[in-house]
């Protein structure tokens, strides 16, 4: 059984896997509250599949600081992390 983590997370089980797979709590967060979320996620290009270039453009919407310094892999990491 999960832990109960009290009413800010609506999916405890859900919460308690991703965090095991590595994600910030926010992010576990912000999917185990969409009701809408499944365990795999939606149909995105996978990030190895997309260009430096691609990955660029997403690390700057989301706000990666330091991402004009990064190569491909170090943006996949970041946008995995953030």
């Amino acid at each position: 059984m999960a832990k109960d983590h009290g009413n800010q997370i609506k999916n405890d089980e859900q919460y308690e896997e991703l965090r095991e797979d590595g994600m910030s709590k926010e992010k576990a967060a912000r999917i185990a509250n969409d009701p809408n979320s499944g365990k795999k996620g939606g149909q995105a290009e996978k990030y190895e599949d997309r260009t430096k270039d691609e990955l660029y453009e997403k690390a700057k919407k989301v706000g990666i600081e330091g991402r004009s310094e990064m190569d491909k892999d170090e943006l996949i990491k970041a946008l995995r992390n953030h």
